[in-house]
């Protein structure tokens, strides 16, 4: 979600430029073992309980799709990502399952004693967006999860928005399955993910196959990480991530995230000076991480775009950004928005920039 500096010279607010993935002594093990952020350190004892996937979206599949069963019932929240709303769709129409959805303010905030209404008997899993990805809200996650363990009800986190751009710690957190990617905040390359497992319930692999290991034994192995690995993994990829993770440590995520939550308090402030402007989400940089969303009255978010990146080399993202359930929330699910993503590598300048562009429209 950071902007990059590429050779045409735009100002880009949107997924940020992987950090150089070139490496000395490919180890798959040690790439494997030492791509978790000890700085963040997630609460991860076991370096095993983290599996490698290709993004958040397939993480995200592996998770729901082992989980759940036919007819069981799936507690998530307004805001998700197609990443989550669509398997669970689908799970509903191939497998019966019964999804029941929590309300969650204009502004995308959630009342975590919400979820108590919803839970039943069969309720076999709680997932959640940590940050929308529309509105930039952060979620309860920590008070959700206590109360998934309450009633003993695995959680899952999609952490698309937030892994490197906040801290996270999956055992303070109560989080059961944090899913991630590596190409947004974490900052690494395309092609990259995982789950971080802090649970021992049972979650049916999708794919059965080689493991490089225990060839001889005809099944899918049960322990981790090769229960959930199947094949080649992206073993330049994730050396990439690992290069990324050790730029993030030097940073610091605590640093990282101070910085984007001032710009980002900077950024509402400015773009509050847009004539006609009509701005998404809570407006509160302690609420949110660095996405903010807005429309120019009488202007499609798709011309507006289009002027920014051709007449101004900006370029930002219009229209439902894969998540039109929080779009319904705030009432644009059919004209769509404009977004920006501010990243560690954004300076104040480049808002700027934006809001002179937006006034000259």
């Amino acid at each position: 979600m950071a902007k990059a500096r590429v050779s045409t010279g735009k100002i880009i607010f949107s997924i940020p430029s992987p950090v150089d993935t070139t490496g000395n002594n490919l180890n798959f093990n040690a790439i494997k073992y030492k791509s978790i952020n000890p700085t963040q350190k997630l609460g991860i004892d076991n370096p095993k309980k983290v599996v490698f996937t290709s993004n958040v979206t397939d993480s995200l599949n592996i998770a729901m799709r082992g989980i759940l069963k036919e007819n069981d019932h799936v507690i998530t929240s307004s805001l998700e990502h197609n990443a989550v709303w669509r398997c669970l769709k689908t799970l509903e129409r191939d497998i019966n399952i019964k999804i029941d959805t929590v309300e969650c303010s204009k502004d995308g905030i959630t009342n975590p004693q919400d979820i108590k209404k919803y839970i039943k008997k069969d309720t076999a899993l709680i997932v959640f967006t940590q940050a929308s990805n529309v509105l930039g809200t952060i979620q309860p996650i920590r008070e959700i999860g206590a109360i998934a363990r309450e009633h003993n009800i695995p959680f899952l986190v999609d952490s698309a928005q937030s892994a490197g751009a906040m801290k996270i710690d999956v055992k303070e957190d109560n989080i059961d399955i944090l899913a991630f990617t590596g190409h947004k905040s974490l900052l690494g390359p395309m092609g990259t993910g995982g789950l971080i497992i802090n649970t021992d319930i049972d979650i049916k692999p999708l794919k059965a196959g080689g493991t490089g290991g225990d060839s001889a034994y005809e099944y899918q192995p049960d322990y981790y990480p090769n229960h959930l690995e199947t094949g080649t993994s992206n073993v330049s990829g994730i050396a990439g991530l690992r290069e990324a993770i050790k730029f993030l440590n030097k940073e610091g995520i605590e640093n990282i995230h101070n910085k984007e939550k001032e710009l980002t308090k900077y950024a509402l402030e400015k773009l509050e000076t847009v004539k006609d402007i009509e701005i998404y989400g809570p407006k509160d940089c302690e609420k949110m991480l660095s996405v903010i969303s807005f429309n120019i009255k009488d202007k499609r978010p798709e011309d507006v775009g289009s002027i920014l990146d051709q007449k101004y080399d900006i370029m930002l993202r219009a229209g439902l950004h894969c998540a039109p359930t929080a779009h319904s929330v705030i009432g644009t699910k059919e004209r769509g928005t404009l977004r920006i993503g501010l990243g560690y590598f954004n300076e104040k300048e480049d808002i700027d920039k934006l809001v002179e562009a937006l006034n000259n429209l």
